[in-house]
């Protein structure tokens, strides 16, 4: 009778410690993208200034690969079932007719790296402008802030980092015809309960605004995103109360908030689609 009375104990804690884990075990948190976009904006290509008859070229192959469906094609590769293609750049050598691109890849699905290849939709329209010209393509990668100010320095041909015009950088490049309509979306902790009833931007925006600097967003640095989180006349966005973290990339970001060391993420559309599902898939 007493072994008896010993096992039944020796089971109730068995079950008990089982009962406990399972209301103490943590459900992983993911990164999860609220739907609604909270600006609207237009990337185009930024052309050195000096360069007019450049300008002109890309405006006019921008047409053509609208016109004749390459466009589509290549965003297939990246938003549909296509496969993308990498390209490589040449080394740089003055002696040859050369298009030197500025660029930052570390924004998919525009650009990115794997290996020594690149990739990414800006990448691809590259090496089809480039082809178009009768050039050589070199892409210099370099810090999402010295993109355009390279091309203004006269040190790179054109600017294809998924740009979003404004007049800041209208000072340092030319841009050419826009080819995509991009937005800015907020990208949160699939634990994170406090936008759940927003039904619409304005929503999203409203409980934004009613953060303190207790609360911390990230983006990447001298993207849009930054300038919507701080604020920026120039943008015409008022910012916000909250406390703001600047990454090289949005993948840092992101990867940062999954960590606890940041709130929120705000990125660009795309990319935070890209980047959210590969950081889930290895969750």
């Amino acid at each position: 009778m007493k072994f008896t009375k010993i096992l039944a104990l020796m089971l109730a804690a068995v079950m008990c410690l089982g009962i406990f884990a399972a209301c103490t075990s943590k459900e992983k948190v993911t990164a999860e993208v609220i739907e609604y976009d909270l600006t609207m904006e237009e990337y185009a290509f930024g052309v050195d200034k000096d360069q007019p008859e450049l300008l002109e070229k890309v405006n006019a192959f921008i047409a053509q690969i609208m016109e004749d469906g390459t466009f589509e094609e290549i965003c297939d590769r990246y938003f549909g079932d296509g496969t993308p293609v990498p390209v490589e750049s040449a080394a740089r050598d003055d002696s040859k007719d050369q298009l030197v691109v500025a660029t930052n890849a570390a924004f998919e699905p525009f650009e990115y790296t794997e290996g020594d290849k690149y990739l990414g939709i800006d990448m691809e329209i590259a090496k089809l402008l480039a082809d178009y010209l009768g050039w050589e393509l070199v892409i210099d990668n370099m810090d999402f802030d010295a993109v355009c100010l390279s091309v203004g320095q006269h040190k790179c041909d054109i600017a294809m980092a998924g740009l979003t015009v404004n007049e800041e950088r209208k000072e340092m490049v030319t841009f050419s015809d826009s080819y995509y309509t991009a937005s800015q979306k907020l990208v949160v902790p699939s634990n994170d309960t406090r936008f759940d009833e927003c039904k619409s931007a304005d929503d999203v925006i409203a409980v934004l605004n009613g953060f303190d600097s207790s609360v911390k967003i990230g983006f990447q640095n001298g993207t849009t995103g930054q300038f919507f989180v701080e604020g920026d006349a120039d943008w015409g966005f008022d910012g916000f109360a909250t406390s703001a973290a600047g990454y090289k990339n949005g993948s840092l970001a992101i990867q940062d908030m999954l960590n606890g060391n940041v709130d929120y993420v705000i990125i660009d559309a795309a990319p935070a689609a890209f980047i959210t599902e590969a950081l889930n898939a290895v969750a």
